[in-house]
């Protein structure tokens, strides 16, 4: 698992540290959160392989993260890990979305066989393409297509509308999207972000009547209907 990413939700320090250190000895690189709105941060700019979610969380509790996650289109696999042991909980998390459910205590052996359990499922069901409004990528044929009309893009712009894509109706900001188009650390000292988008609307946007890519001064770009 070399070079896998995850992020673990949870606001007890030991626990978290515990999480940590059992999944970085397994190669895992590791980000934590200990509040919901943190949490909520990093999955908005980073692609994770897996999300270690607690149920009561300061900010914003675990039940609405993964509400949010699936509302806008993040696929990653949740485990739920938590104390709480009713059926009824159990069952209102995986009908949320959440991928698999362990009680505390638990040994670190079994969560990582749930783990790797999850990531084999997920492979058979990751998404081969994505629908915002009338316009649809394919994402295994890196083709675009919007009224039944194809549209040709250059890698790099497909890099960008996939971006934006993946959380539709939410802010990406021109750093995250320096990062991860352009592998810059910062937009602030070039307008390579802004071109670009200039040029992608001109494919995806000025041949229709109806415009999906839409500014927000000073933050970045969003994808969705207006």
């Amino acid at each position: 698992m070399d070079g896998m990413q995850a992020l673990v939700v949870e606001d007890e320090a030991k626990a978290a540290t515990f999480l940590s250190n059992g999944l970085s000895e397994n190669g895992w690189a590791v980000d934590i959160a200990n509040d919901g709105k943190i949490a909520w941060g990093f999955l908005r700019e980073k692609r994770y392989d897996i999300v270690l979610l607690d149920v009561l969380l300061p900010g914003i509790d675990g039940w609405s993260i993964i509400r949010q996650m699936r509302a806008n289109g993040i696929p990653t696999p949740v485990i739920f890990l938590t104390a709480r042991d009713s059926l009824g909980e159990r069952i209102r998390g995986l009908d949320l979305g959440a991928d698999d459910y362990l009680v505390k205590p638990f040994a670190f052996s079994e969560l990582m066989a749930r783990i790797r359990t999850v990531l084999r499922r997920g492979r058979d069901t990751t998404p081969t393409s994505l629908r915002i409004a009338d316009l649809e990528l394919d994402l295994i044929r890196h083709r675009v297509v919007r009224r039944n009309q194809p549209i040709d893009l250059t890698p790099k712009e497909f890099a960008l509308l996939l971006l934006l894509a993946r959380t539709p109706n939410e802010v990406v900001g021109r750093r995250v999207i320096a990062k991860e188009v352009w592998n810059m650390e910062t937009a602030s000292d070039s307008n390579i972000v802004d071109v670009a988008v200039r040029r992608l609307r001109r494919k995806i946007d000025y041949p229709f009547d109806k415009p999906l890519i839409h500014s927000v001064y000073g933050v970045g770009y969003v994808l969705g209907e207006r």
